[in-house]
């Protein structure tokens, strides 16, 4: 009987590299000419995947989404696993700003893309959920990649990352 190969679907952001990203940008965030004097928070919570924005308006809010979004592309965290929630007001006419990072594959998106394996009608190749990853499975490792190369051109509102390959 022949082995199966596969390979397993995951999301995530390195959360060191995160760290360091945030780090960096409140340096420059506090050297910048144009911050001087005004207020501009960026806190990073590692047990909730969060980081928070708080700034004077939301134009210096922006600013600061800008410094935090060239520092993760610089440290080759993926962007598409930033969400930025909604700018709320705060206190003094001020502005307050949620960035969720996503660590895993929600089940509504693991559903999406097993149905599009499903879809491809590529030979035995299975794919299945395992909590917040995909397995998928097949008989040769040419089946996985085309598997793979179709699943990279589409979007899938995360970057999605092909690891245990056996």
């Amino acid at each position: 009987m022949a082995k199966d190969e596969s390979f397993d679907i995951t999301t995530g952001c390195d959360l060191q590299e995160v760290d360091n990203a945030v780090n960096q940008a409140v340096k420059e965030i506090t050297g910048r000419y144009d911050f001087k004097g005004v207020l501009a928070e960026v806190t990073y919570d590692r047990t909730k995947n969060t980081i928070s924005i708080h700034a004077a308006d939301r134009y210096k809010l922006d600013a600061i989404w800008d410094v935090i979004v060239g520092r993760m592309i610089a440290r080759k965290v993926p962007v598409q696993n930033l969400k930025r929630g909604e700018p709320e007001d705060a206190t003094g006419s001020t502005v307050r700003q949620t960035i969720t990072l996503v660590q895993g594959i929600e089940s509504d998106t693991a559903k999406q893309i097993t149905q599009f394996i499903r879809d491809l009608k590529l030979k035995r190749v299975q794919s299945q959920i395992q909590g917040d990853a995909v397995r998928v499975s097949g008989p040769t490792r040419d089946d996985l990649q085309a598997t793979m190369q179709a699943l990279r051109s589409e979007d899938w509102g995360v970057e999605l990352t092909f690891g245990n390959y056996r």
